[in-house]
């Protein structure tokens, strides 16, 4: 690899390679050197910009986790509109459908970075919290028009969306579910919290 030659927008590019290395080889593939080859680069790009690889991996996932934010704007404009269920479906399928079920595992994988990202985020799986969070508002403010059920526990129904639709997801390498599937799942879910 050249070395000297400037790259724009180094991050974007390291990310975005370190994410297609994760989907196509998974945690165990995700290395420095497969990272840099991905994005064709110097390794030592990488720890130019970055103290190790775990604080790489560290921001990598909430980089991502902050794209969460672009699918809960648009579940919050969705708020009254259409139906419930149909929503939620959209909804869930966007972010089980871009890196989320490999960053999980990712994190499940990584001593160093489960530690490290507790210094950022607390609580939770960053991907899975951060969802969850983003459908439990969504259900608050329908709750709040009238579409879903003052009684309905809505932290709790973001919760069990989230994990469900996890467990829809949790194969990378098998069969994706349809969108009946998570329809259906999401259907489940929610029938006791809405209102006819």
């Amino acid at each position: 690899m050249p070395t000297g030659v400037a790259i724009r927008e180094v991050r974007r590019q390291l990310f975005d390679a370190a994410e297609r290395v994760l989907l196509r080889a998974g945690p165990s593939g995700l290395t420095s050197r497969a990272v840099t080859e991905e994005a064709g680069c110097a390794k030592g790009v990488l720890h130019r910009h970055f103290a190790d690889f775990d604080a790489f991996l560290a921001d990598l996932v909430l980089d991502r986790v902050n794209r969460v934010d672009a699918r809960a704007a648009a579940l919050r404009e969705a708020v009254g509109t259409g139906d419930v269920v149909d929503n939620l479906t959209d909804a869930l399928t966007a972010l089980f459908e871009s890196v989320a079920v490999a960053m999980v595992a990712l994190i499940t994988f990584r001593d160093e970075l489960r530690a490290r990202l507790r210094d950022a985020w607390p609580a939770g799986v960053p991907v899975l919290t951060e969802g969850a969070i983003m459908v439990s508002r969504y259900l608050a403010a329908e709750r709040e028009r009238g579409r879903v059920s003052g009684r309905a526990d809505v932290e709790v129904l973001g919760a069990t969306l989230i994990g469900a639709a996890h467990l829809l997801y949790a194969d990378r390498l098998g069969v994706a579910p349809t969108p009946e599937d998570v329809r259906r799942m999401v259907a489940t879910v929610v029938a006791g919290a809405l209102v006819a």
